[in-house]
């Protein structure tokens, strides 16, 4: 393991990058380290860590924003949020299971790598819940974007470049997101489908509904189960449930979970614990349109692995033996719908050995270098992270 550095502030942050700049020295940027086996493996002899960098900063419940340092674990923010009745919108995973990691997630680290639960398709993805970042940039500079209120419109909105750039652009020390109330009640309607196409359908039809549903999974096995789930005051989901499972019944055997069952179900959801990932797999995150799901589902089980569907059909989560081969088929089978497929899991020869992130189109490709050399001249933030020398 690279040897670490953990500044106790924001100032250590950037004197530490500021250093590495001039050094040309590349550094591995982490919060808790829990999602080391994601991607690439870090080319960097010593790491970079802000899990010094903990603690709510800001909270005004009242105008459903929340401060917090880069550091901060994610089930600190969540129980500081629940002691008001408030959650983080997008549902972010925890993912302690598949990383085999004994460290829960920061704010950080899900903010860099855009991870968004169930909820995302009622709600959108992490990053459209960031109001404002600081960062370190790769020359050792702090830069401010965005801010504390949920209408801003001033200046480069940069927040949405380092949501999703795995640590690439900038070392990010505080954000700020927007957060909302947690719904009163949770009921989940499971119906029995005879395959996965019909599952599809199923869950394609809850969310073309007026019901407001929130999740919508397809679990493989025997039975095979679409899930669909509703939020709101209890009066509200116990109407809507009852309209959705009339309008649902011709799609299998029905039942209704309520209240923490429910929950509990979804926790599992969100955290891909269904898909029964061994420490011997590899794990693939599959985006496709929902119809082609199940398809890529069939090509994991060719490979003797194992699929979970999440957002409709569209979001394939995969536990398969961990190979070339199997990494190839995945992709060919993404492609066929025009998807993409993301290793998300493996041992460092398969991550070393394939291109874990799907090609970026030649336009976007130098956007993106345009925009790496702007924050990150020397290349030395997360070197190797996406693409191998970048």
């Amino acid at each position: 393991m690279s040897a670490s550095l953990a500044p106790p502030d924001e100032a250590g942050v950037a004197a530490v990058v500021a250093a590495a700049h001039a050094a040309r020295e590349p550094l591995a940027i982490e919060g808790n380290g829990s999602k080391r086996g994601l991607l690439r493996p870090v080319q960097a002899a010593r790491t970079l860590s802000v899990r010094n960098l903990s603690g709510i900063t800001l909270y005004r419940p009242a105008e459903l924003v929340l401060s917090a340092r880069a550091g901060t674990p994610m089930p600190d923010i969540a129980s500081a949020l629940a002691e008001k009745g408030q959650q983080v919108i997008a549902e972010p995973p925890d993912l302690r299971a598949v990383f085999g990691s004994g460290e829960p997630a920061t704010l950080g680290g899900i903010v860099a790598a855009n991870l968004s639960g169930p909820r995302r398709i009622a709600w959108g993805a992490m990053r459209d819940h960031v109001l404002g970042v600081r960062f370190v940039n790769g020359t050792g500079e702090v830069l401010r974007s965005g801010g504390r209120v949920l209408k801003n419109v001033t200046g480069l909105d940069l927040c949405k470049l380092l949501a999703g750039s795995y640590g690439t652009l900038g070392v990010m020390t505080e954000i700020t997101i927007k957060v909302l109330p947690a719904p009163e009640a949770t009921a989940t309607l499971l119906l029995e489908v005879p395959d996965l196409a019909a599952g599809v359908g199923a869950l394609s039809a809850g969310l073309g509904s007026p019901y407001g549903v929130s999740g919508a999974a397809l679990l493989p096995g025997t039975p095979n189960l679409a899930a669909l789930r509703l939020e709101d005051f209890a009066p509200s989901v116990a109407y809507r449930m009852g309209r959705l499972r009339e309008a649902l019944g011709r799609f299998g055997d029905a039942r209704v979970i309520e209240a923490e069952e429910s929950r509990a179900f979804w926790r599992d959801v969100r955290d891909a614990a269904p898909l029964g990932a061994q420490p011997e797999d590899a794990v693939w995150r599959v985006s496709v349109r929902p119809s082609a799901g199940p398809a890529a589902a069939a090509a994991a089980q060719a490979l003797g692995g194992r699929a979970l569907l999440d957002w409709g059909g569209g979001l394939v989560w995969v536990a398969a033996p961990a190979s070339v081969a199997s990494h190839d088929a995945l992709v060919a089978a993404a492609a066929v719908s025009g998807g993409t497929c993301t290793l998300f899991r493996g041992p460092d020869s398969l991550r070393l050995a394939v291109a874990v992130l799907p090609a970026e189109p030649a336009p976007l490709a130098a956007i993106g270098a345009r925009v790496k050399a702007a924050l990150d001249p020397a290349g030395i933030l997360n070197p190797g992270r996406m693409r191998a020398g970048l």
